[in-house]
């Protein structure tokens, strides 16, 4: 372990560098994989899963959108393993490149009505390229800045990867708002959709051009001469770190937040069979509202998560957000845009950022350097696949026409919130160590107030 003072230092032109990689490429990523996660809610139960049974279509497609996620732990296994033995910045280049890729191809996808069953295997399929492309994006663009970072301000930088995956659905939708209320319907569910699509060619563009100019981390850089760990992250992973890696994998079944505001909530709203009716450019309006909030509160959050530690904010937005999802349905339920915008301002915009602004710095930090990139790949991405199915079990659970969804959804929502707040206050905060100690069981944290002192350095020269 070292014992050498970390020195509190301005942060440097890689820091900045990498915390603009890891923004645009989460913006650029998840606007790509959250177009699906739209589109699938709004248009595919039409044009690739048509059914005489409502419900059928609609589970169908969502379920699709679930698949996504089931391909995240082989891309986890595989990528994340990548990214400990060639590199954070090869990885993240190699997941902006299938990304961009897949999403391009389901625009160009041919209809149920044109090539029968083929069009949805075909849809699934590319849906299995997304979701394995993106299960190496958080875990090695989280693992970069905080290896870049000062110590003292590794909670706000990281915030940055969260921050990009917001202000990625902000575009996704907001690239279907103009669409959805300009074309007609019948243009619409005809080429329109493929619009936001054939637009991801830019991911694979400017996402290259970004994170071709970020150097790999001296932490990666110092682990190198440790060949033979570094040939066997995976089953070093589980061996050294397999408690944190399960603690990160019930943490993340927090997805079921998002799953619950932008997945089923579009189905509840904008699908007549659930009486509801929004019109699908009003309800769009809701998740833009809520992220265009969290875009500006995320920074703020996790430069407070390196003042007070990363559990309490992370524990508090777990359970407080479970709680707020019950009123943000029987908004939906009641018919009332007002409201719905509120809660989701209140549950998604502001609670839930208690979690995901933090957990980008503390899921790498429970971690050694190098294993960090494929542990907090596999677990978390493990239980995100979790949440995946959630929106087609809702839908059975809660199927059209049920008045039951805000208190059915509504309490399974709940419940799991309560296990992620469980499993994360039960870890080690970490916050304190410094970055070439993390992952080590008998670290001691840095002296508060040396600690401080740093911090307080590092936020005045970058201010400077």
């Amino acid at each position: 372990m070292s014992t050498a003072p970390h020195p509190a230092g301005a942060p440097s032109s890689q820091t900045r560098k990498a915390t603009a990689s890891g923004w645009i490429g989460s913006v650029l990523e998840y606007y790509d994989f959250f177009i699906y996660a739209t589109a699938a809610a709004l248009i595919f139960p039409q044009i690739f899963f048509p059914s005489t049974d409502p419900t059928v279509g609609i589970v169908a497609s969502l379920a699709t959108y679930g698949v996504g996620y089931v391909a995240r732990p082989i891309g986890a296994f595989v990528l994340g393993h990548w990214g400990d033995t060639k590199g954070r910045k090869r990885v993240l280049v190699l997941c902006m490149f299938l990304m961009g890729f897949s999403t391009l191809a389901v625009g160009l996808l041919p209809t149920y009505a044109q090539v029968g069953m083929l069009a949805p295997v075909l849809l699934v399929l590319l849906r299995l390229i997304q979701g394995f492309a993106v299960a190496g994006e958080i875990s090695g663009a989280s693992s970069m800045i905080l290896e870049h970072a000062p110590l003292g301000r590794r909670g706000y930088y990281a915030s940055f990867t969260l921050q990009g995956v917001q202000a990625g659905q902000i575009l996704a939708a907001a690239v279907f708002l103009p669409l959805a209320h300009f074309m007609p319907a019948d243009a619409f569910n005809s080429w329109g959709w493929r619009i936001p699509f054939l637009l991801s060619f830019g991911v694979i563009v400017v996402g290259y051009y970004i994170r071709r100019e970020v150097e790999e981390t001296p932490v990666f850089e110092a682990g190198q001469a440790k060949t033979a760990l570094q040939r066997a992250p995976i089953p070093t992973a589980f061996a050294e770190s397999g408690a944190n890696m399960l603690r990160v994998a019930l943490g993340s079944l927090m997805n079921v937040i998002p799953v619950v505001t932008t997945v089923f909530g579009a189905a509840y709203a904008v699908q007549p069979q659930y009486g509801v009716g929004f019109h699908k450019d009003v309800y769009l309006w809701i998740p833009v509202l809520g992220n265009i909030l969290a875009v500006l509160i995320i920074p703020h959050v996790g430069a407070l998560s390196d003042r007070i530690g990363r559990r309490l904010p992370m524990a508090l937005g777990c359970v407080l957000s479970g709680l707020l999802s019950f009123a943000y349905l029987y908004a939906i339920s009641i018919g009332s845009v007002p409201l719905a915008i509120i809660m989701s301002l209140l549950m998604w915009g502001v609670v839930y950022q208690g979690y995901n602004a933090v957990f980008p710095s503390f899921y790498p930090e429970l971690f050694p350097a190098r294993t960090r990139v494929t542990a907090m790949a596999i677990s978390q991405n493990f239980g995100t696949m979790l949440t995946a199915l959630l929106p087609a079990l809702f839908t059975a659970v809660a199927p059209p026409g049920s008045t039951s969804v805000p208190v059915v959804v509504g309490s399974i929502t709940l419940a799991i919130t309560v296990i992620s707040a469980l499993a994360i206050w039960s870890a080690r905060e970490n916050s304190r160590l410094r970055t070439e100690d993390l992952g080590q069981p008998d670290a001691q944290p840095v002296p508060a107030a040396q600690y401080e002192a740093s911090r307080l350095a590092a936020l005045a020269m970058k201010r400077a």
